[in-house]
């Protein structure tokens, strides 16, 4: 079947046409595809804000914290409202400096709608990273000291009462097996084991051995003996023998009463320790926790910051185009 010829020509003129260039804009080629003007001063913004918030909410924070037991909020309500602030802080000074960043950015008239949309998403997470950088560095310095010491009350309203508690006991031990004052609660264990009980016979001018009848020196060589049983996890025999016989020649207890109740002190102070000990590994186990939920909190809210300034940069750059 035969074709036109002059049809045919046509077709192939239309094949071989080369497609149309794009006009080549000298201005638009020379203007640079990355705005800093405006992304810095969409971090400025940004940063000023987030300084702003993050100040406000730690004086609504430590406004909130008392030493008090019945009193200020509890270490969960903390560490939530901290969380939901950050968030607020890091959404609201992201969307503003994104904003920023699209709305005073230069026009690219001849620019493909796409690579407008591109360009605008860049300068928002450009100005989200310029300013993040510029917080951290504060938050390092001066706004780093506030931030700590709001942070150091709420863990002292979580686990200040535990850690107080492990660290008396192996101090007030350290103190006793070195001669020194035991602490008050020690001393007690200690003073329990010299009461005189009334219906034994006093023995009257009975003086322990090897400690010159001096009370004190008594007390301190028990006390000593006790925070070493304490490190070893036991007391031995021979000690709990001794000390029984000083407890029988003070006390006027027999030999087998007195050492019952030296074995009976120690087990109370042996008891004592370890709860303060399982009280301080939870308390650290529950600031471990807090703190891996902390950051991975931060990293979420970062997140979504840089998102919202990149979105809000592009509603920017649309009023910029349209003016």
């Amino acid at each position: 079947m035969n074709d036109n010829p002059l049809a045919s020509g046509m077709r192939a003129g239309t094949a071989a046409r080369p497609r149309p260039l794009a006009v080549d804009d000298p201005a638009e080629r020379a203007a640079s595809a990355v705005s800093w003007g405006a992304i810095l001063a969409g971090a400025a913004g940004a940063a000023a804000l987030s300084l702003i918030l993050l100040i406000l909410g730690t004086g609504l924070g430590l406004s909130s914290v008392s030493p008090f037991a019945s009193a200020g909020v509890t270490a969960a309500t903390f560490g939530v409202s901290t969380i939901l602030w950050i968030t607020f802080t890091q959404l609201a000074a992201s969307g503003l400096g994104g904003y920023l960043a699209g709305r005073l950015r230069t026009r690219w008239a001849a620019t493909h709608v796409d690579e407008v949309y591109f360009r605008d998403t860049a300068h928002g997470f450009l100005a989200w990273a310029v300013a993040t950088l510029a917080t951290a560095a504060m938050l390092t310095s001066a706004i780093g000291g506030i931030l700590g010491t709001g942070a150091n009350a709420a863990g002292a309203v979580a686990g200040g009462a535990a850690t107080t508690a492990a660290a008396a006991v192996p101090a007030a031990a350290g103190a006793m097996k070195s001669g020194g004052t035991a602490s008050a609660d020690n001393g007690y264990f200690v003073d329990s084991l010299f009461r005189k009980d009334a219906t034994a016979a006093a023995v009257a001018g009975s003086a322990p051995a090897g400690n010159g009848g001096d009370a004190a020196s008594t007390g301190a060589e028990a006390a000593r003996i006790f925070a070493s049983g304490l490190e070893a996890g036991a007391l031995p025999a021979d000690d709990a023998k001794y000390l029984g016989q000083l407890v029988a020649q003070r006390t006027g207890l027999s030999q087998a009463d007195a050492e019952k109740r030296v074995n009976d002190a120690f087990t109370r102070m042996k008891t004592k320790a370890d709860q303060a000990k399982a009280e301080a590994k939870e308390a650290a186990d529950k600031a471990r926790k807090a703190s891996a939920y902390g950051a991975l909190w931060l990293f979420i809210s970062l997140l979504a910051g840089a998102f919202v300034a990149s979105l809000l940069a592009t509603f920017g750059g649309r009023q910029r185009d349209r003016d």
